[in-house]
């Protein structure tokens, strides 16, 4: 039985991941922004940030909840995750998840929630270019319940299921969206190879407008390249084809001695072009293939402490923001 799900869940994300590979996404730097519910594409993990966010063939702890759920069958304690991101212009973002393993139930179950905010913000208008004396906030939220089961002993299945929810002072919009991941050990060197099906439902309509959700076929893989007793080293690599942009590479290292402290670095390709120039291409659309970007290096380190029967871990990461502001992200997770 397990084997003939295998391969019904393989083909269905195989077919799904077609859709995105049709001459419609050939020029996606003419759809950037297309899709609504973008903070749906913010990595939650400082951990995996430090790595370029190449973290789908890693994805051994809380995180998976968002980067593969596939990889909270692997889990074998219960985990509780909890990151905060300071992003520039007074923007916050939250994350908490938490995961149970349920042996009775044939697999692994997990919760997570995502929280982005802003502080107020004053109204203005043609007559009060400084503001009316009123503020306003935008918020977006998102609730995922998460299943993965392992079936067989190198092959996971994992399935979330989100409720989304925009708000724009009195306007809002909710939607749907599901997961689709997995999770494949060959049993060599911890090399693994990953796929998922992210943030696939129905569109969202915010005041008068439709918006597609910010769709995602990833593939990564991760493997050990120094494994021994005192120190591993992982090197990760991750590609994206999203509905809504160009594709987009990931790779990064992570060293970790003695399971105690880690190192990280990693890099981010094609991610979010601008145009210094005023180019168009030949379709009339902005061109925005090679004037720069908004993300590039990433850096972060982390450490592991037991705590009476507990294990706290602790990560930072800081990422290269291009002409932003660089960004520092912190994650907490125990577990127990």
């Amino acid at each position: 039985m397990r084997k003939y799900l295998f391969i019904v869940t393989l083909g269905l994300i195989l077919n799904l991941a077609s859709g995105f590979f049709g001459p419609d996404v050939a020029f996606g730097q003419a759809k950037v922004g297309t899709a609504g519910a973008q903070f749906l594409e913010i990595g939650i993990s400082a951990r995996a940030i430090g790595m370029g966010e190449a973290f789908l063939g890693v994805a051994n702890d809380a995180s998976a909840l968002y980067y593969n759920p596939a990889g909270i069958a692997l889990l074998e304690q219960k985990e509780l995750m909890a990151t905060h991101i300071e992003y520039p212009a007074d923007i916050q973002y939250e994350f908490l998840g938490f995961v149970l393993p349920t042996p009775q139930w044939y697999g692994n179950v997990g919760i997570a929630a995502y929280w982005l905010h802003t502080d107020d913000m004053p109204v203005t208008t043609y007559e009060h270019p400084r503001g009316t004396g009123q503020f306003f906030t935008a918020t977006d939220m998102a609730l995922g319940l998460t299943y993965s089961s392992s079936l067989t002993d190198h092959f996971s299945l994992g399935i979330t299921l989100k409720y989304i929810n925009s708000f724009l002072e009195e306007e809002k919009a909710t939607g749907w969206a599901a997961d689709v991941g997995t999770f494949y050990q060959t049993g060599f060197r911890g090399f693994n190879i990953s796929m998922i099906i992210a943030n696939f439902g129905p569109d969202m309509k915010f005041i008068r407008e439709t918006y597609p959700l910010p769709i995602d076929f990833r593939f990564g893989s991760s493997i050990n390249i120094i494994e021994q007793e005192n120190q591993i080293l992982t090197w990760a690599i991750q590609a994206s084809r999203p509905n809504d942009n160009l594709e987009k590479f990931n790779t990064g290292f992570e060293y970790w001695f003695s399971d105690i402290f880690a190192l990280r670095i990693g890099k981010k390709f094609n991610y979010d072009y601008f145009n210094n120039g005023n180019l168009m291409d030949e379709s009339g659309f902005e061109d925005r293939r090679d004037y720069g970007t908004t993300s590039g290096m990433t850096f972060g380190g982390g450490v592991k402490l037991p705590i009476s029967s507990y294990f706290l871990q602790i990560d930072y990461a800081y990422q290269d923001m291009g002409f932003l502001d660089s960004v520092h992200r912190f994650s907490f997770d125990i577990k127990f």
